[in-house]
């Protein structure tokens, strides 16, 4: 079954129409049906941890989240303005131990184009009259008409063992982003370093020291449910990130730092786990991941990553998942698709295609937590074994056959204005993919831009596999010579997306945390 979420044009719910559905369920409660519990006994209440997301928005709503310190109820309000004049407040819903204490909300029934306020509140399940301090936050939902819309991306956060850094003003990155005010972020994978701990100090090259905020859990790597919960809470420690969240929905899906370090069936792990299992710190992994982000869940699959997210007339993003069904990483040279060969699998591959078929935005955005044609080694001391789809020049053998296949299938469909968007690598480049340069030839012309990392190590270039004929456009990697490099060098990039609602023209700005705009291109939409 084909998961979809929030299709456009589906209901059209105007601001006034919910002010008056909010004035009849909402703010009669607020007034004297309902007794708000009142603030009291300070020392007492409970707090809320880690600032408040949103998340998967559509036309008609988005999920909320937040997480207590204690047994409670997540109580939730919601407004079109930022007074919360005629809020509509929402049934409660339990944050328990066995969720680490989080909550999240699906809010539905918003008016489309429009900015929503959200007000956020714990109350004790212990004493139900003593609630937290409030926690406000906004985001806007998508429109259904042909506006301008705005996003950014990337990926990779707090890897390497570079940490929140108060001394260098934390993960600037994420203030940077947040002054565009875009409409969402996407965000590309590795939102945490699982299997990378951080210590107190790092040695910089010029004898600088690098200070992090340290936990306790983050000194090792993850292995128990509680240290991959810790390792997500750790990023919300920043305060950039925990402004970013409140304002800004993401759209989120994961790759192979989540867990641990190029995982896969067949991964050996190092001698720093005592937990030997793959598949259990992977299902302990998945867990923490989807209670600690503002995620619409599959009820066909619990867990589902992949996903097809509408942004409007102008803008569907396939949120896709290239480590839950992938084959063994290995030489990946089969000529024959099958287990070994999977990447994002059979039954992803059929929900891909008709997802795109189907879609009647003008832009397909392809979300990919990893890149196309850069060649990232499973063992890459010894540059051996695949951990992407690429393994070399030639024509397409082992996972880039589903590639082979899905390009096939767009062309044969006549399926325009896709889009490839990535990150993983941690540098910014731009590829434009010709046929004419390629092995495999059965296909249009498209585009992959990646960027990253948004809070990590800086590495790169990688090489190149010619199988999809992959030019480069632009690149701002460190050089061979100079990898790992630390947040305070300046590399960490993220890309903005602007779309122009009344043109369709698409323009792909590579950006760094200092906001220099480092290479853009504008694309005409392709009529289909």
């Amino acid at each position: 079954m084909t998961p979809t979420f929030s299709r456009p044009f589906s209901r059209k719910l105007s601001r006034r129409r919910f002010l008056t559905t909010a004035a009849a369920t909402g703010a009669g409660a607020l007034g004297g049906g309902l007794a708000m519990p009142y603030l009291s006994r300070a020392a007492d209440r409970p707090q809320i941890t880690h600032g408040v997301q949103s998340g998967d928005v559509g036309t008609d709503g988005g999920v909320v989240w937040a997480r207590a310190d204690r047994p409670s109820q997540m109580m939730v309000e919601v407004a079109t303005t930022e007074s919360f004049k005629d809020a509509r407040v929402l049934p409660p819903i339990a944050a328990l131990p066995e969720s680490d204490f989080t909550a999240k909300m699906l809010l539905e029934n918003l008016p489309a184009g429009q900015d929503i306020f959200y007000r956020v509140k714990f109350r004790d399940l212990s004493h139900i009259d003593i609630s937290s301090e409030p926690v406000v936050g906004r985001f806007r939902t998508a429109p259904a008409n042909k506006r301008d819309v705005s996003f950014v991306w990337g990926g990779d956060v707090a890897g390497q063992g570079w940490g929140i850094n108060p001394d260098e003003g934390g993960m600037f990155t994420f203030e940077t982003m947040r002054k565009h005010k875009p409409d969402f972020l996407l965000h590309s994978g590795d939102s945490i370093y699982a299997d990378g701990p951080i210590k107190g100090e790092v040695t910089l090259p010029d004898g600088k020291i690098w200070k992090n905020i340290t936990v306790e859990e983050k000194a090792k790597v993850a292995e128990t449910l509680n240290e991959f919960r810790a390792a997500h809470k750790y990023n919300f420690l920043d305060s950039n990130v925990r402004a970013f969240n409140a304002e800004v929905p993401i759209f989120v899906q994961w790759d192979d730092h989540e867990v641990t370090n190029n995982w896969s069936l067949s991964k050996q792990l190092p001698a720093a786990y005592k937990e030997r299992d793959i598949t259990l710190l992977a299902a302990r992994a998945a867990r923490a991941f989807h209670e600690m982000y503002p995620m619409r869940e599959s009820i066909v699959e619990p867990g589902r990553v992949y996903r097809t997210l509408n942004y409007g007339p102008h803008l569907d993003v396939f949120m896709l998942d290239e480590r839950s069904y992938r084959g063994p990483n290995g030489p990946n040279l089969q000529e024959s698709y099958g287990p070994d060969s999977y990447f994002l699998g059979p039954d992803q591959m059929a929900w891909l295609k008709r997802a795109l078929l189907n879609s009647r935005a003008t832009w397909k955005v392809i979300a990919s937590d990893m890149p196309l044609s850069i060649i990232v080694y499973d063992d890459a001391a010894n540059r051996q074994g695949s951990e992407a789809f690429a393994q070399g020049d030639g024509p397409p053998r082992g996972r880039e056959l589903e590639i082979a296949d899905l390009l096939r299938f767009i062309k044969t469909a006549g399926v325009a204005n896709t889009v490839w968007l990535t990150a993983d690598v941690h540098y910014a480049a731009a590829h434009y993919y010709d046929p004419n340069k390629a092995q495999f030839q059965d296909f249009e012309p498209f585009w992959e831009f990646v960027s990253g990392p948004l809070h990590a190590g800086t590495f790169g270039p990688n090489e190149l596999d010619n199988t999809f004929g992959p030019e480069v456009r632009f690149i701002k990697a460190p050089g061979l010579d100079k990898q790992n490099l630390p947040p305070s060098a300046g590399m960490q990039f993220f890309g903005h997306v602007k779309i122009d609602g009344a043109t369709g023209q698409m323009t792909v700005t590579l950006r760094d945390r200092a906001d220099v705009a480092l290479w853009s291109t504008t694309l005409d939409p392709k009529v289909s």
